[in-house]
């Protein structure tokens, strides 16, 4: 009897850069996971989905169905696909029955494989923010927050000139004449200069993807994902788990938790405008909660969440699909490892501070969950 391997997808969102040479957007997911999986005795190997960041769901998917091919030819290799915001909504097409890919692709050999799915904050019912980055002023702080995402990850953290910078501009979003565009534009060629040549060169032609296609904005408000949705039907034989994150609402107790640090500060100062436009009509964006999910929430929250409270990115009511098997105070980042800590080996950077006590403690503690979930 052959010996099997269970093969795990992580699979990225919006942000959806995976790897840009040391640049890593699952690196430390990707590492707890394999560990984790070790100690439980599973034979197992963990993959990074080089996706377009906000093309189609369709398209995206198509490269997950492309990468699970060229990666997973023993036709005996279980399948589980763990998707971070929008790479949930991939993973779930995939499975879908007799479903439509482009290029007439036949995704059921591989479909049929798959054992379990996990959704990390995804965007089962969409987000407020799809309409706000499919705008033109939208689109220009799309590019601005990927090129900082980027940076911090490589180097840390900005400059704090530039994030006061960025933080006068967030303060002029309600004045959209009051945006200047010159100052997007400077702030991303700054940045980009701190990257070697090569590295430059591969940062740019991500975002030229991104800017080239942003089809999936229009998927991600209320009429595309209810179509969506009703398209989308879940496989019988797979288990379906979501992990939930809810960051406080911005308040004065939220600005003394992050400190005096300007820099934390400014960054904090750019989490509550997120979180101040994703809270806009997010009733439209949340389905029924049956009584388990409603009491698995509520028990970890202390409370069921309003329809208000959000990750800074997507409404919290918008991740449950299926089991809920983590539920986190945090924001959209910190939950794959963006979050302060410096100090541990390999570093943990935070560049959307939220001012809620997510450390490597928590991180252990939902990626443990997934795990558990995947391998039981």
């Amino acid at each position: 009897m052959s010996k099997t391997t269970m093969r795990v997808y992580l699979i990225p969102g919006f942000f959806g850069f995976v790897n840009l040479g040391e640049l890593a957007y699952f690196s430390h997911v990707k590492k707890f996971l394999k560990e984790r999986l070790k100690e439980k005795g599973a034979s197992a190997v963990v993959h990074t989905v080089h996706t377009a960041p906000t093309a189609s769901i369709r398209t995206r998917t198509e490269r997950l169905l492309k990468t699970i091919e060229a990666t997973a030819k023993n036709e005996k290799d279980p399948i589980v696909l763990v998707g971070h915001s929008t790479g949930g909504l991939d993973a779930r097409l995939l499975v879908t029955p007799e479903v439509s890919l482009p290029g007439d692709l036949n995704a059921e050999p591989v479909a049929e494989r798959v054992r379990s799915i996990v959704t990390v904050n995804t965007p089962h019912y969409g987000t407020p923010l799809a309409a706000f980055f499919s705008s033109l002023l939208g689109a220009q702080l799309l590019k601005l927050f990927s090129i900082v995402t980027v940076y911090i990850i490589r180097f840390g953290r900005l400059p704090l000139s530039l994030f006061l910078k960025i933080g006068a501009l967030m303060a002029r979003l309600d004045n959209h004449a009051g945006f200047d565009k010159s100052i997007v534009d400077q702030i991303f060629e700054q940045l980009l200069g701190d990257f070697s040549k090569d590295r430059s060169e591969a940062v740019k032609e991500f975002l030229e993807d991104l800017s080239d296609d942003q089809s999936l904005f229009t998927h991600l408000d209320p009429e595309g994902i209810d179509l969506f949705n009703a398209a989308a039907a879940d496989r019988t034989s797979v288990r379906y788990g979501c992990v939930v994150t809810a960051a406080d609402k911005p308040s004065l107790k939220t600005v003394s938790s992050v400190g005096l640090d300007p820099y934390a500060q400014a960054s904090h100062g750019l989490f509550t405008t997120l979180h101040t436009i994703c809270a806009m009509s997010a009733a439209k964006f949340r389905g029924e909660l049956t009584e388990r999910q409603r009491d698995k929430i509520s028990a970890s929250l202390g409370t069921l969440p309003d329809d208000t409270l959000n990750d800074g990115i997507i409404p919290s009511l918008s991740h449950v699909w299926g089991e809920v098997i983590h539920v986190a105070r945090g924001d959209h980042l910190d939950v794959i490892g963006h979050f302060n800590a410096a100090e541990h080996d390999p570093p943990h950077y935070d560049w959307l501070v939220c001012g809620a006590p997510f450390y490597r403690g928590e991180f252990e503690s939902l990626w443990q969950s997934v795990a558990d979930f995947i391998k039981p």
